[in-house]
């Protein structure tokens, strides 16, 4: 019998007009590792709350075919009796959370399944170590950043061992290097321990490398079903956003099959004997806005907490109207705090913060936004269209994906009759497609060139090439990086984008890369194969 077995299921939210699902049938063996691939709001998270047995149970809607999740029937076992046997991390780690500390909240799992204490110290201490959070053990939960919230909900998952594990984005928030690391133990716990990995994620290029097997959803179908390989082709033809940097590169430049990782990408530009490391580094393309003045500015801004805690360590930087900023760094790294310090809503315990105008803040979690009890009620008509939300206007906010719950927080912080001074984005991407990517990028470049400042944390390299001409590396509360995305982004591993992994720093993005490797060629590149394709991408012209 397979661990999971869906036949027909249908599933409907409540108050929503149409399916979130419509008659899925597949299966899931025991030992596979599956990545979960699809637009927003394509079905991928429904699936995680129907293995997890939160759909129908706790969100009530209708349900409709057959779910066997390790021999438990949907229908008469809810998400209290699933949990035996399988591990689940939503897309927001904070409503997962119920205890008061990182240690109670690994060892509650534990608990519930009655092992004894001396278990229950063994397992937090292993899945402690494994997460890298074993610092964090007696730090409260309400004292966490996001992706050290994400850890954790992490960690309480696998915790007890389960046979499957179920994750929504789990990456979302993780800097470049706890989100290889979490890839990484994910395939050693279904390699060593043949636990079952279900894993959504819309930043393929991080996990197909591990994957067995993808599963692509549209429209609340399965529209694909396959392997890593075969699964981008498909992408490049059938769903250009759900391509991953390195198979679009690879298509730019004629080469085949498409590749699921770095190392495969190298291997085969070694067999073709091409090493893009020897090409010149190309500038991307970047619209400039003028510069003129200055609308914000940290003056030697420290941020000390009572413990002895530094949060920011002598931070001194200069915003100008119209600057596109990335700011980049490991969890922790203090990048949101310095977004709280523009916005006004912490002060400084040394040093000055000093703003020009109104400054607009998206928090980390949308929720923090959302009031109503329909996205109707959020914006008016004009808005929801403007950021696609039209045909949600009778959902719950709750009900939305990530993606689409953070659309609609975006809309709701940057509306209104005047443009902020400057806008702040904590993380913005989270739960968004490609596809929305790019869009988010099209409003940063308005909201810039409309003399708005606007500072991006971000986890996402890709997205930073798409929109910024500035990116500020945090390390520690401290300033290591300020330069252009090419002087930042280019030679490293972990905050590098996967084409300059692949190239070896020689380009940044897909289509500089084909660029590239044309010249070692000595031919033109085939960008018409795909042009215009990533909307992400600024396209160089040959």
């Amino acid at each position: 019998m397979s661990l999971v077995s869906l036949s027909g299921v249908t599933y409907t939210y409540p108050g929503a007009s149409g399916a979130a699902l419509r008659d899925v049938a597949l299966e899931v063996e025991a030992g596979e590792f599956v990545v979960v691939a699809g637009l927003s709001g394509s079905g991928k998270s429904t699936l995680v709350r129907i293995l997890s047995g939160l759909a129908p149970h706790t969100l009530g809607g209708t349900f409709g075919g057959r779910a066997v999740v390790a021999g438990m029937d949907t229908r008469e076992h809810g998400p209290g009796e699933l949990a035996v046997a399988v591990g689940t991390l939503l897309q927001d780690p904070e409503t997962q959370t119920v205890m008061g500390t990182v240690r109670a909240e690994l060892a509650f799992p534990l608990e519930n399944q009655g092992e004894p204490p001396g278990a229950v110290a063994r397992g937090v201490e292993e899945v402690a170590l494994a997460l890298g959070i074993a610092p964090l053990l007696d730090r409260s939960t309400a004292q966490l950043s996001g992706g050290e919230l994400q850890r954790v909900a992490l960690g309480a998952a696998l915790a007890g061992h389960p046979q499957l594990v179920v994750l929504d984005e789990p990456t979302s928030q993780l800097d470049p290097v706890a989100g290889d690391e979490l890839i990484w133990l994910l395939r050693r716990l279904n390699e060593e321990w043949g636990t079952t990995v279900v894993l959504v994620e819309h930043r393929l290029e991080r996990c197909l490398a591990a994957a067995d097997r993808v599963l692509a959803f549209a429209g609340g179908e399965v529209a694909f079903d396959g392997a890593p390989s075969p699964f981008l082709d498909w992408a490049l033809a059938a769903a250009p956003p759900l391509a991953t940097p390195g198979a679009r590169l690879f298509a730019l430049a004629g080469l085949s099959p498409s590749p699921a990782g770095v190392k495969a990408a190298r291997a085969a530009l070694a067999t073709a004997h091409l090493d893009a490391s020897s090409g010149v580094l190309t500038t991307h393309t970047v619209v400039n806005t003028p510069l003129d003045g200055e609308v914000l500015r940290f003056k030697r801004v420290w941020h000390e907490l009572a413990g002895g805690r530094t949060i920011l360590r002598d931070v001194d930087l200069r915003f100008a109207p119209g600057e596109r900023i990335a700011l980049m760094g490991r969890n922790g790294a203090g990048k949101s705090t310095l977004l709280r310090h523009a916005k006004g809503l912490l002060e400084p315990t040394r040093g000055k913060v000093r703003v020009g105008g109104p400054v607009a803040l998206l928090l980390q979690h949308p929720g923090d936004l959302l009031f109503a009890d329909r996205v109707a009620d959020e914006l008016p008509p004009q808005a929801l269209a403007a950021a696609g939300l039209t045909a949600l206007r009778e959902r719950h906010p709750r009900d939305l994906s990530g993606g689409e719950r953070q659309r609609l927080a975006l809309a709701v912080a940057t509306h209104g009759a005047q443009t902020p001074a400057v806008v702040c984005l904590d993380e913005p991407t989270r739960g968004m497609d490609r596809a929305r990517k790019a869009d988010l990028a099209e409003e940063i470049d308005r909201l810039a060139a409309e003399g708005a400042a606007v500072l991006v944390a971000t986890h996402d390299p890709e997205f930073a090439v798409a929109f910024a001409d500035r990116v500020i590396l945090l390390g520690d509360g401290i300033v290591l990086a300020d330069g252009t995305p090419e002087e930042v982004l280019a030679g490293g591993w972990y905050f590098a984008t996967e084409v300059a992994r692949i190239t070896r720093g020689a380009a940044l993005t897909a289509e500089d890369g084909a660029q590239t490797l044309a010249n070692i060629k000595g031919s033109d590149p085939l960008m018409r194969n795909i042009k215009g394709s990533d909307p992400l991408m600024r396209v160089v012209e040959a």
